[in-house]
């Protein structure tokens, strides 16, 4: 979960100085007299970067070195001292100095450096770049699923949706090479650079399988905006044999999840629900102060002397510790039940949220599906402006009203009822006949189920680098695909390509 920068205004003036980067230029080559020539294009020299003041390599690690030092939550565990010239990247420093805390699951990478203008795209709007699918691979790791498929994505808009297999990848229809090939020789990695770099108009040729038989389609990447919740199944009223349950899945917590989340729960309202499904099963965290507004609008019961959760810093920095009441909206619901859906996948703000309900609802709130990923902590964003670096680091823990926190396992040890279901993505999410969607619709009808285990969920945020220890599980041995490298976006919506 990431605190709003407006919200530590006075923590942010490191640097105000904004500077560009220079490209290269191009050539080309031609012939004389009648003799004809064939040219081609001479490469495109590599840009040679230009130095821009303040942002050398010791001087960003420096920087990044020092935020840590005054903002760590885990400030005994920081090394008393590191060279920072055994490392040849600004990431590599920083998992260095929080290698203590990451070995006690306490910060699994989640301090790391970012674009300011990647993550600001991605918060404000949902703006990335990509095929506009959430990838999973099976018990095997040498098939791939598609788990989710975004509306404004090309890849819907070229027919691959949820439950359709890529069996194949290739630059052109005459290099493919099969998924299992490509796993055997590069691993799960290798499956994630074989669709390659998250730029506009990079085009991959994909052999599919679907319900509508095996074929090879042609799909460019494309900027596209990430729904939070889909206009397919994002907002439902399920009939359950006359029973009415309102269902609703957000994929992000992100700045446009606002109007959405009020409009869904306005109609929730309207029709006199009470009880819930709250599917997060592949959420991975965003805004705390979108996880706010969705606790609020489930708490209309709830009065503004309740406490919806405990936010602190280390004690050096105990003037920024809040205390967050329920702030009932106009559009809130009062429930009844509520079954929250959630996976390995389902982390931070996601979290948050169903944290939130325990002291209140009690066994009437429980945790659907799998155990979650355990992230209990935030981040808080620090600037270098003139560098484009946004240092997210780890400063606050939350806990809910019974002060109970520090889930680095997962909420299945947490919450007092839960439910173990698989994700099939042989139905759509929100589908009555779907494992998970109709474990919840059970637990509501107060049916009985086999508790979700304790144990250690799946690693969702994942390492710098490693895509095959970064997945997520989903309940039936399948797992997201981690993108090798990734960008703001993914790192809230795991699985993302």
């Amino acid at each position: 979960m990431s605190m709003n920068i407006r919200r530590l205004g006075a923590m942010t003036g490191l640097a105000a100085m904004i500077a560009g980067c220079g490209g290269g230029d191009s050539s080309s080559a031609g012939g004389t007299g009648n003799v004809p020539v064939v040219t081609t294009p001479a490469p495109t020299p590599t840009p040679t970067p230009v130095a821009v003041a303040g942002c050398s390599l010791r001087e960003r690690q420096d920087w990044a070195a020092a935020q840590l030092r005054e903002w760590y939550l885990f400030p005994e565990t920081l090394p008393a001292s590191l060279d920072p010239g055994a490392y040849s990247t600004v990431d590599d420093y920083i998992d260095a100095m929080t290698a203590t805390a990451r070995s006690q699951s306490r910060d699994r990478y989640f301090t790391y450096l970012t674009s300011i203008a990647e993550e600001n795209a991605y918060y404000e709007s949902g703006s990335s770049a990509g095929l506009g699918v959430r990838l999973g691979t099976d018990s095997t790791q040498r098939r791939l699923f598609v788990i989710e498929a975004f509306e404004n994505g090309p890849a819907l808009a070229a027919g691959i949706d949820r439950g359709t297999e890529i069996l194949a990848i290739g630059t052109s229809s005459s290099n493919l090479r099969t998924v299992g090939d490509i796993a055997a020789a590069s691993g799960l990695s290798g499956v994630s650079d074989a669709l390659g770099p998250d730029t506009v108009g990079t085009t991959r040729f994909l052999r599919i399988a679907d319900a509508g038989g095996t074929r090879t389609v042609s799909v460019a990447k494309s900027d596209f905006a990430l729904t939070p919740v889909s206009s397919r199944y994002g907002t439902q009223v399920i009939n359950d044999g006359g029973r009415r349950v309102g269902y609703l899945n957000l994929r992000t917590f992100i700045s446009t999840a606002d109007p959405a989340l009020r409009a869904a729960f306005a109609t929730f309202k309207a029709q006199g629900i009470s009880d819930f499904i709250v599917d997060f099963r592949y959420n991975g965290g965003g805004l705390i102060q979108i996880a706010e507004l969705m606790s609020d609008l489930l708490g209309g019961n709830r009065s503004t002397a309740d406490v919806l959760s405990y936010t602190t810093f280390r004690p050096e920095k105990s003037e920024f510790n809040e205390t967050r009441y329920f702030m009932p909206q106009p559009q809130s619901v009062v429930p009844n039940r509520i079954a929250f859906i959630g996976t390995g996948g389902t982390a931070s703000a996601s979290e948050l949220v169903i944290n939130s309900f325990i002291p209140y609802l009690h066994g009437r709130a429980a945790l659907i599906g799998t155990n979650t990923y355990g992230k209990p902590v935030g981040q808080i964003g620090l600037d270098k402006a003139a560098c484009d670096d946004r240092l997210r680091v780890v400063a606050l823990a939350t806990q809910n009203s019974a002060r109970q926190g520090a889930y680095y396992t997962g909420l299945a040890g947490t919450v007092e009822a839960s439910c173990r279901a698989d994700d099939d993505i042989s139905y759509p999410m929100g589908n009555p006949q779907e494992a998970s969607t109709r474990a919840a619709l059970d637990f509501l009808a107060g049916r009985s189920c086999t508790p979700i285990s304790a144990s250690v969920s799946g690693q969702a945020q994942g390492g710098r680098n490693a895509a095959q220890s970064a997945n997520a599980g989903l309940g039936d041995e399948r797992t997201l695909l981690i993108p090798t490298r990734r960008a703001p976006a993914q790192r809230d919506v795991p699985g993302l390509f």
